[in-house]
Parts: C-alpha cells; structure tokens; sequence
C-alpha cells in the first residue's frame, strides 16, 4: 500500500524538479540572450574623431569666410566664431599745428570651431590647410566609445526591467525619490547615448589662423595742448603790448602814492639841508 503512494510522489517531484531547471535554464538563456542583443545593438564601434588646425593667413577676414561657405558646403556647422585685432606699436607724426598721423601696427587673429559630418573630416582638413600660407600644428584625435556606449544600454536595459517589475507589483520601492532618481538616471543614459551617436556622426574641428601684422594710418586732432600756440611774431607783439600794459600800471600806482612820495621828498630836502649846515659850521669856527 505504501510503495502504491510513493511511487506517484516520486514521479511527481522528479517531473517539478525537472520543470524547475527547464524554467532556471530559460531564464538564464533569456538573460544570455539579453546580453546579445545588447551587445549587437551598439552596431559597430564608436567613433568619436576630433581636430584642430594652427595656421597663418593673407588675410583673416576672408579666411574665415572661406571657412564658413566651406563649412555649410558639406551640411556642417559653425559653432564659434572670434576674431580680433590687438594694436602693437604706435607712433604719431606731427604733420600741423593742431593735426597729426598716427601710425599703428595691428596684429588680427581669429579662433573658429566647425562640426562638420565625420567622413568629410580629412577632406575638410586639407581643404582648410590650402587656404593658409603655412600650417604651424594639425591634429586629429580618435576617441572609442564603444564601451562607454554599450556600459550604458545594459544599465539602462536593467533599470527598466526593475521599472516594468516596480509597476506591476513584483517589487516593492518604500521611498517614491528612489523611483525617480531610477528614472533620472535612465534619461540621463539616454542623452549620453545619443550624445555619443552624434559625436560620432559629426566632429568637431577646432581652427585658429592669423596673418601678418598690418600698418594703419590715421589722422587725428592733435590732443596736445602745448601744440597750439600763436605765431612768434604774434606773440611778440603781444609781449611787448603786455610789457606797456605793465608799465603804465606801475606809473598809476606811483601817482596813487604821491604823499607819500613828497613826505619822502621832504625829509630827504630836510636831511640834506641839516648835513650841509652841520659841515658848514665848523668851517666857520
């Protein structure tokens, strides 16, 4: 009677048991499967290309429209443009009495960055090179973002399963902030990617020219005061007009003061006549 019970029990476990490793060997060949595809949809490595070009120029201003009709002939893009012109030595030359000629020397520069589809990058290169005199540096860097990409597909891939396990109930999350910093981060993972798809579809080149210093002329107002003065003969008739000027003053002034020029008169007369007296005396005696 016994052996009749056990023998059903026992082909009952051994088939769960068997049901329980097909299922464990599903799991693990989906998880497997997972994998591959994750692996698969990178497509290819990621290829992030950048470079920058150092070059002297004829001219700046040209070289920079060059560069931007050059640019949007290949679907590009230009991202910065700086240019600019720092004065050097400067010299004026007086050339009147109130005008004078600046000379100065000016020293332009300019600073472009260009994102221009990576398969014209080494065409775009050369094309750009011709335009200067010289080029002084040219690199090209090479960046794989292969890993980097796919690092972030399988984690973006596993937190939307705990997502999708989150919604139905499988997994409970106490703090509703986990479920959006999870969320944060899966956006986060998406920008990034698709960051890395467009730096590897487009590169950027960094590109900064210059040309020889140019000589500018100007005539200015002459901002010095001591420039301006009258003619010599001019200013010598004015001295002399002023000198009178003075002269007459000082006569005024002596005739203002004409008592007391008298008194000073009169005790001089007063002084004299008592010496004269006192040396004729004795003479007498």
């Amino acid at each position: 009677m016994k052996t009749k019970f056990l023998i059903p029990l026992a082909g009952l476990a051994f088939l769960c048991a068997c049901k329980g490793k097909s299922g464990s060997y599903e799991l693990l060949n989906n998880s497997s499967s997972a994998d591959t595809v994750s692996k698969d949809s990178v497509s290819g490595p990621k290829l992030v290309k950048t470079a920058g070009i150092h070059f002297k120029v004829k001219n700046v201003q040209q070289t920079a429209e060059h560069i931007t009709a050059l640019t949007t002939g290949i679907n590009g893009m230009v991202i910065h443009h700086q240019m600019g012109s720092t004065a050097g030595r400067s010299q004026d030359i007086r050339i009147s009495n109130d005008s004078v000629m600046r000379v100065t020397a000016f020293n332009t520069t300019a600073e472009m960055t260009v994102k221009i589809p990576s398969t014209k990058l080494d065409e775009f290169l050369n094309q750009v090179g011709h335009l200067g005199i010289y080029v002084n540096d040219r690199s090209m860097d090479i960046t794989d973002k292969s890993l980097d990409y796919l690092s972030a597909q399988l984690k973006l891939k596993s937190r939307a399963e705990l997502v999708s396990q989150q919604k139905k109930g499988k997994i409970v999350i106490k703090k509703p902030e986990d479920v959006l910093n999870l969320k944060d981060d899966m956006i986060d993972q998406q920008i990034g990617n698709r960051q890395i798809d467009d730096a590897v579809k487009n590169s950027i080149v960094t590109l900064s020219f210059y040309q020889s210093n140019t000589i500018n002329k100007e005539v200015i107002a002459n901002d010095d005061p001591s420039a301006y003065n009258l003619p010599f003969f001019r200013r010598l008739g004015m001295a002399i007009e002023n000198g009178w000027g003075i002269f007459v003053d000082v006569i005024i002034g002596m005739a203002k003061l004409w008592v007391f020029i008298i008194a000073i008169i009169g005790v001089w007369v007063l002084v004299r006549n008592y010496r004269i007296k006192k040396m004729i005396a004795p003479a007498k005696v």
